[in-house]
């Protein structure tokens, strides 16, 4: 089973990126973050003519998430729990059934967090991946197969950006947003690209400026973390990043899994 994590960078204007893809990398279950629009306004019936079903957390100009799936939803959760007054659509879950058991996955778009001296942003960005700890605690309780997958906004190590000295002063590298991605990992989660390669120069995002994409100056802040349940059944991850190349392409790339799970 294909499941691929991709920050499209507003859906309805790379809607025909998008769907080629789809047609391209079949995949089975997709985690979209930034989709900037809402629910009613996605592009629904161009996905669903390729066989997928949709669920969407959306917000008008920005934010939104997404999860399309070959598979029956069983069950969709929108919305990360913790904060009432957190309006911002960030994160969404969907449950589906397998030949071993649940398969739980959720697609986030974690808070940028620049700049790190507003009183506001970076704090606001902490809280939430606190929030994103709390809730990664009471799901591996479950003991499913799980996939969280998405955007992070997070440089988890110096090898993960081409000029990690760059970003020194930004949100996604800082030791405080670092930190709370490995306490994250900590509870037993494999993050799957790391798992499968050490490599420098593996990277998800290229800035749309100053030629990032033509120097290949990009960083690395879109993963996928894996329960012990889904490690289990991790055969394989990889970075398509031959979708940076394409005409209005996303400043991010899909990243993909493959799970040794069959829909039941």
């Amino acid at each position: 089973m294909k499941i691929v994590t991709w920050n499209i960078n507003g859906v309805r204007a790379r809607i025909g990126n998008l769907t080629h893809w789809l047609t391209e990398s079949a995949p089975d279950i997709v985690c979209l973050q930034e989709i900037k629009t809402v629910d009613e306004q996605f592009p629904r019936a161009e996905i669903e003519a390729l066989g997928y079903n949709v669920e969407t957390h959306g917000q008008k100009g920005f934010n939104g998430v997404a999860i399309l799936s070959k598979l029956r939803f069983d069950e969709v959760i929108r919305g990360l729990p913790g904060d009432d007054a957190d309006e911002q659509a960030r994160f969404i879950e969907g449950v589906f059934s397998t030949d071993k058991g649940a398969l739980r996955v959720a697609s986030l778009y974690l808070p940028n967090g620049n700049p790190i001296d507003d009183e506001k942003k970076f704090p606001f960005k902490l809280s939430w991946m606190a929030r994103l700890e709390r809730w990664a605690q009471e799901r591996l309780r479950l003991e499913e197969a799980l996939v969280l997958a998405g955007d992070y906004n997070v440089i988890p190590e110096p090898i993960d950006a081409r000029f990690p000295e760059n970003w020194l002063g930004d949100a996604l590298f800082q030791p405080e947003t670092r930190q709370a991605f490995r306490r994250l990992l900590n509870l037993g989660f494999t993050e799957a690209v790391r798992a499968v390669t050490d490599a420098p120069d593996t990277y998800t995002f290229w800035d749309y400026q100053a030629g990032a994409w033509q120097k290949n100056n990009g960083i690395r802040i879109d993963h996928l973390l894996l329960s012990p349940e889904a490690a289990n059944r991790f055969s394989s991850a990889s970075i398509e990043k031959h979708v940076r190349a394409w005409e209005k392409p996303s400043d991010h790339v899909p990243v993909a899994i493959d799970l040794a799970l069959q829909p039941a």
